[in-house]
């Protein structure tokens, strides 16, 4: 078994809010990379690169994000990833120091959003229109614009019409709301029956409002250093990176099965580099926080990460495998369903859940004996990024 150079030395989240209603992004972001110093026990004068992930807004807000810690000149790059960004940020952190470029790196992610935020710059080629020429081939134009759901929409369709039933893609919403309860980070805490998902406003496909993540705000960091700096300043390296791969769109995506359209593909790629770099297969993980931002593309992922066998998904989520007393806990946080989805944000939130959850600090949401954790966040256009933590000996 190997690990990579990288330790996560300090993570910082702040409670994320619905759409509208928070402090604006250089507030929270600067506050979640406060709070990962800290955890860290580093200044950030110790920074000597920064990573800064989000989508929605102007170029530069990792400057002006990260200017209210301090000038000290250092790179700050700014990362668009659409999904996947908080993670693309951590990933370049932690190829800054296993590169060499730096003992201590930086990755934030914050987005401050609005209640709508389709239709950007509609003067200009979206860069999904080759993704949805995809569904309207296969199911035909849409009636009003169910937006990212189109996607995640129509691979629930594919789903239902080969046998699956969508009370299934239901219940992993009511386990959403279930975890959530426990995690005061969350947006949405209440719980929900089956009866109700179903009930709500019908989305596209199978897909009701209660299956698709929220739009929200907020802001996560991570401080990554490498082993010998850890060793060298006395700080905490119980939480290495074991692995961890990107990978983007292949010729599959566009062939017309609408579960590769949505990731299957790329994300089994990403997982397969990580389990192969890490020397750690599926069935050793024992916590997952995977990308649940519609309730069928959780169900897709249980597969495409090796959580169970192609085939299997439906049989996973009615047995409780995917929950605490089953084969492996997904999304203790309550994943973007529950906890939100700030975009720039996801992928570091899930990183300091997992870190949090192997210390062994993650409260009554806490999965015991964790000591292997994996993560998966997915940015449609298309790149996956999946990370595996392992906890060491201090």
């Amino acid at each position: 078994m190997s690990d990579s150079n990288a330790v996560i030395a300090g993570v910082g989240m702040i409670p994320f809010a619905k759409a509208g209603r928070s402090d604006p992004y250089n507030t929270m972001g600067a506050e979640a990379a406060r709070r990962a110093l800290a955890d860290a026990g580093l200044a950030y004068t110790d920074v000597q690169r920064a990573y800064a992930g989000y989508i929605y807004g102007d170029s530069m807000a990792g400057e002006a994000t990260l200017y209210g810690l301090g000038l000290t000149g250092i790179p700050i790059m700014n990362v668009h990833n659409n999904c996947s960004s908080g993670s693309a940020a951590l990933l370049l952190a932690r190829e800054a120091v296993e590169s060499g470029l730096a003992d201590v790196a930086l990755a934030v992610g914050f987005e401050q959003m609005e209640a709508n935020v389709e239709g950007r710059w509609p003067e200009r080629p979206h860069p999904l229109t080759e993704l949805a020429k995809v569904v309207v081939g296969k199911y035909g134009m849409p009636e009003g614009d169910p937006g990212a759901a189109l996607f995640y929409g129509a691979a629930g369709k594919q789903y239902v019409d080969d046998g699956v039933d969508p009370r299934t893609f239901a219940q992993i919403a009511v386990k959403a709301r279930k975890h959530a309860a426990a995690n005061p980070y969350a947006v949405f805490r209440d719980p929900l029956t089956v009866g109700e998902v179903l009930a709500s406003r019908a989305i596209y496909g199978p897909l009701t409002k209660f299956q698709c993540c929220p739009p929200s705000s907020g802001a996560a960091a991570a401080v990554v250093v490498s082993k010998a700096y850890a060793a060298k300043h006395g700080l905490r390296g119980d939480v290495v990176i074991a692995g961890q791969a990107m990978e983007t769109d292949s010729p599959s995506t566009f062939e017309g099965d609408m579960k590769k359209l949505i990731s299957f593909d790329l994300s089994a790629g990403a997982a397969k580099s990580v389990y192969e770099q890490s020397g750690i297969g599926p069935d050793e993980v024992d916590v997952v926080e995977l990308h649940d931002c519609f309730t069928t593309h959780e169900f897709l992922i249980y597969e495409a990460l090796g959580l169970t066998p192609e085939g299997t998904a439906e049989r996973f989520v009615l047995d409780g495998d995917n929950t605490y007393g089953g084969k492996v806990v997904t999304n203790p946080s309550g994943g973007l369903l529950s906890r939100g989805h700030p975009i720039g944000a996801t992928g570091l939130a899930q990183c300091a859940e997992l870190v949090w959850q192997l210390r062994g600090s993650a409260q009554d949401r806490q999965v015991q004996g964790a000591r292997v954790a994996l993560q998966h966040n997915v940015g449609l256009g298309g790149a996956a990024v999946v990370t595996m933590y392992r906890k060491v000996s201090a």
